[in-house]
């Protein structure tokens, strides 16, 4: 299968040429044709499937059709729960609608809203945004939800994980009833499930790669390193990885930061990004490592799911997640796009059921090594 054979117009096609797409990923393939004729989308998908582009191409070709001449009002709201989902959301629809007419306006709290409105006040068909700074600027007047067509929940769960589901509760009270909806979740806990079924229209159900099976690129290893000897450990897989990009997650910002700072004294460029950080810092710690210029980036859980690069070679678990789903998210940041990649985590003594809970969910064990 390839794009040509999704019904897709020439610019769209042109651009993912440009950015060497070839084949549609399965989640592309299963919900592009349906989101094209106009269905609700149920979508269940682990990250690093190409969800992103399976929602963003048909909305472009959908808005492609409907351009209007005079001043444009919002029809298709993105929400998304954090910034760094937001920003990498945006990247995309630039590079799909390259040549094409709609445009965007993307809105995140943490910086001044005065260049958001000053583009909202032009007029834009796509509003890519977070729950609190939506709501906010929606009091305000800014924004105008009555004429929404396309409605896209990303990341469901994460919105249950950060305590934004009932903005976006109240966000849903302001848009239009009729309304196409396209609903996406790495996983479907009961909770979301319920929301699922209260907004979604006789949808189409698209899973692909549950949640308990990690990716099939990413080889993983376990090592046994207790609290103190971590430091070290880290130290050493980093130079003798021979890998240029390296992405370690902490459970804590304060672990971030901590794990960062240890890095940068044995010279080895590391930057700390977590929901602490001004996003002014935040991109700048994404950008420096996404250009080179970084080798190591020490995130936590909160900003993971925004980390968007092809070529990650590395992920390391300095802290084993206490939540299992969660390993598997980390380590989806690797083995992207048809690429291999290497999860490696560091297990201390208190850490094991951790690993236990994470390895019921794999279905299989975790290889162990040894340095």
């Amino acid at each position: 299968m390839t794009f040509s054979e999704l019904s897709l117009i020439e610019p769209i096609l042109t651009a993912l040429e440009k950015k060497g797409y070839k084949h549609p990923t399965p989640i592309q393939n299963k919900a592009i044709p349906h989101i094209l004729a106009g269905r609700d989308v149920l979508g269940c998908a682990q990250t690093g499937t190409g969800k992103t582009a399976a929602f963003a191409i048909p909305i472009l070709q959908i808005l492609d059709k409907n351009i209007p001449s005079q001043k444009r009002s919002i029809s298709t709201l993105i929400l998304t729960p954090t910034r760094e989902l937001a920003i990498q959301i945006e990247e995309n629809i630039v590079d799909y609608g390259a040549s094409l007419k709609s445009s965007y306006c993307v809105i995140f709290g943490g910086v001044s809203q005065q260049q958001q409105t000053q583009k909202l006040r032009k007029g834009v068909d796509i509003l890519i945004a977070t729950p609190g700074r939506l709501l906010d600027l929606h009091q305000q007047g800014f924004i105008d939800l009555r004429h929404i067509k396309q409605f896209v929940l990303d990341e469901a769960d994460r919105m249950l994980d950060m305590g934004f589901i009932h903005d976006v509760k109240k966000i849903i009270q302001l848009i239009p009833k009729n309304r196409q909806t396209l609903f996406f979740s790495a996983t479907m806990p009961k909770t979301i499930q319920q929301l699922a079924n209260s907004i979604l229209n006789n949808p189409v159900t698209v899973t692909v790669a549950p949640v308990s099976s990690a990716t099939e690129k990413v080889e993983q290893r376990l090592y046994f390193s207790e609290k103190e000897a971590k430091k070290d450990t880290l130290i050493r897989l980093v130079n003798e990885s021979n890998c240029d990009s390296v992405l370690v997650f902490t459970r804590t910002k304060h672990g971030a930061d901590k794990v960062a700072r240890f890095l940068n004294k044995v010279k080895i460029t590391a930057a700390a990004i977590h929901g602490n950080k001004t996003q002014n810092a935040r991109q700048k710690a994404l950008n420096d490592f996404k250009d080179g210029k970084t080798k190591v980036l020490v995130a936590t859980d909160i900003v993971a799911r925004g980390i968007d690069i092809v070529e990650l070679e590395l992920v390391v678990n300095y802290e084993i997640p206490n939540i299992a789903e969660t390993y598997v998210h980390r380590i989806g940041r690797t083995g992207r796009a048809g690429k291999t990649g290497l999860a490696i985590s560091l297990c201390e003594t208190t850490e094991k059921p951790y690993v236990k809970d994470i390895e019921k969910i794999l279905g299989t064990k975790i290889p162990v090594f040894s340095l």
